[in-house]
């Protein structure tokens, strides 16, 4: 591992601790969970052993130099692609304490803020720290006259293309009740299509950050509204067939009808909205890398 770490929240950790503490202590992990994303157990136990190498270029990215230091170490440790391992201890604690309950929670949930923040604009420069410590992304092996990358892109295409049909069909048998067939399909492919969306550019092309989110949810829309008129079409036709074909039957009509508009929406996403664009320079931490032996 490049990290390890105690924790006393292991099955075999031996911990005496009162039980306000303990509360506390599993309380700030979980919300480290919810809005870190974090995996690690506990993530302020005071044992840590990192490796020279990994330190010389982690530690300059940590701003905090208080009681959050840990957390904020581990988070950029695991944002970083690090191997962390975490090793049961044996701990007491100290009924004597100065550490003062409220300021420090109020440090922390700052701190927390702070960072998510950074995640969320593309702040830190995470890819090149990963490229400097070799976490970046393996290289997938090519197939004979298909894209780099395709492959991986069309499985994460079609989880969430499965997601995103699956709510679609929901959301237009449940609003199918009140509305006639035309504007339930309009409200259920909207809501779907922003979600879908914003899922694509974050898992199917790696789009991180707010930067040109705006304008992928316009061209989004746009692609959007080529579905709309292939489902609203298709209805169309099957009403103009059909004079009441049952809300059945409209379902079997709009899987097809959205298969197609699956197909055209992953290649217009691919090579329109998030077409690969010319790289230009990307501001990174000048960190000082010399070390002495």
């Amino acid at each position: 591992s490049d990290l390890a770490i105690g924790t006393r929240l292991a099955g075999s950790s031996r911990v005496v601790r009162g039980a306000k503490r303990e509360f506390i202590s599993r309380s700030y992990n979980l919300l480290l969970r919810g809005t870190l994303a974090t995996h690690v157990s506990d993530a302020q136990c005071g044992f840590k052993a990192i490796s020279a190498d990994v330190a010389a270029r982690l530690l300059p990215l940590v701003e905090d130099t208080g009681w959050f230091f840990d957390t904020e170490l581990l988070v950029l440790a695991e944002r970083a692609g690090l191997r962390i391992a975490e090793v049961p201890v044996d701990w007491v604690d100290d009924p004597d304490s100065r550490v003062h309950i409220v300021s420090t929670a109020r440090a922390d949930l700052a701190g927390i803020v702070r960072m998510w923040r950074a995640f969320t604009t593309g702040r830190l420069p995470l890819a090149d720290l990963r490229a400097q410590i070799g976490r970046g992304p393996l290289v997938e092996p090519t197939l004979d006259g298909v894209p780099h990358g395709l492959v991986g892109q069309l499985v994460r295409f079609a989880a969430i293309g499965a997601v995103s049909t699956l709510a679609y069909l929901a959301l237009f048998a449940l609003l199918r009740a009140g509305l006639d067939a035309q504007a339930a399909n309009l409200v259920a492919l909207l809501v779907t299509a922003v979600a879908n969306t914003a899922a694509n550019r974050r898992f199917t092309f790696g789009r991180r950050g707010r930067d040109g989110a705006v304008l992928a949810q316009g061209q989004g829309l746009l692609v959007f509204a080529l579905g709309l008129v292939l489902t609203s079409g298709s209805l169309g036709l099957l009403h103009a067939t059909i004079s009441d074909p049952g809300t059945g039957v409209e379902l079997t009509v709009l899987v097809a009808a959205n298969a197609a508009a699956t197909v055209l929406r992953f290649l217009l996403l691919r090579h329109w909205v998030f077409r690969s664009r010319t790289t230009t320079p990307v501001l990174t931490a000048h960190l000082d890398l010399e070390t002495t032996r």
